[in-house]
């Protein structure tokens, strides 16, 4: 198991305060309001760090200032005890190189959320030395299904860690490429990740299991996104992979061409890592909340995925 240096941040419990972020784009004010409703109803309580327009035009949750100075904020406050994104969208990248990462570090607390927050996943994982969950975000918690919600619930106290991660008993864990190993997970959306290559906030995957998930992409631009990685050595690097789910990705342009799952196929098999797809983790209902920065086992063969670490204190 790696002895790599790591802060984790303490688990959260039902009268905890989860601050609320916006660190890519904007919310209108109706569906925030049932989001805190969600939040709520899980007994957290809800608190912001800066105001909240209605019905933001733009396509960004506010000037970049705005939006660093609102996590750097959440992270400081005592009164916060854990940050939860309210969505993704586009934007976080932006971010980046204005986070003040020691700061953070130095008050670390579980941040919450997937799609365009694995650049803050990545950011804080790789500078900041932070372990984060890819999990369902406050808009996600409206209306979620009782598999989502418990399993949210159950990382964040703590139940989860350390596990072996199950899907809905509809939804198993699939071979893609056997064998077991093991590694510190890392990823997250696919897009993102392809995005911030050639940046100084590109992932880091050596020795690790890395996650991809996607929405709304078409094969060609999973296999474009894919070769971009293949090139950059970050798929040869890996120790093994875990794929999630690829949600609205069957092809309009190429309706008779290969399917996501054949180009992952096509695109990972030559390096003979072991393996797993359909990981219910996502932009799919069905939501596993994901330690990143954890040791996991991977027997790809057995379909088995195991968190061999506490993900929080």
């Amino acid at each position: 198991m790696s002895v790599l240096k790591k802060i984790k941040s303490r688990s959260l419990r039902p009268g905890d305060t989860l601050g609320l972020a916006m660190p890519a784009s904007p919310v209108k004010m109706e569906t925030i309001d049932r989001a805190i409703t969600a939040v709520e109803a899980l007994g957290f309580s809800v608190q912001f760090a800066r105001h909240v327009e209605n019905d933001d035009p733009n396509f960004l949750a506010g000037h970049i200032s705005s939006r660093v100075g609102e996590l750097h904020t959440l992270f400081v406050d005592p009164e916060v005890d854990g940050i939860l994104c309210l969505r993704g969208g586009y934007g976080s990248a932006a971010l980046l190189p204005y986070l003040d990462y020691s700061l953070i570090a130095k008050h670390a607390k579980l941040l919450i959320g997937y799609s365009d927050i694995t650049a803050l996943h990545l950011a804080l994982q790789q500078k900041g030395k932070m372990m984060t969950f890819h999990g369902p975000m406050a808009t996600k918690l409206i209306d979620a299904p009782a598999f989502t919600v418990d399993h949210f619930m159950q990382s964040l106290t703590g139940e989860r860690w350390s596990q072996r991660l199950q899907n809905p008993p509809h939804q198993p864990i699939k071979t893609l490429i056997h064998g077991a190993t093991g590694g510190i997970l890392t990823g997250g959306n696919l897009s993102v990740i392809a995005g911030l290559m050639g940046t100084p906030f590109e992932i880091d995957t050596r020795g690790k299991i890395l996650f991809l998930e996607d929405v709304g992409e078409e094969p060609y631009q999973v296999d474009r996104a894919l070769t971009q990685l293949a090139l950059a050595g970050k798929l040869q690097d890996a120790a093994g992979f875990m794929l999630g789910t690829c949600t609205n990705c069957a092809s309009k342009a190429f309706p008779k061409g290969d399917h996501v799952l054949a180009v992952c196929e096509r695109m990972l098999a030559p390096y003979g890592k072991p393996t797993v797809y359909n990981v219910q983790a996502g932009h799919g209902n069905d939501q596993l909340t994901l330690p990143l920065g954890a040791y996991v086992h991977v027997n790809a063969t057995h379909q088995q995925i195991d968190i061999l670490e506490s993900a929080v204190i």
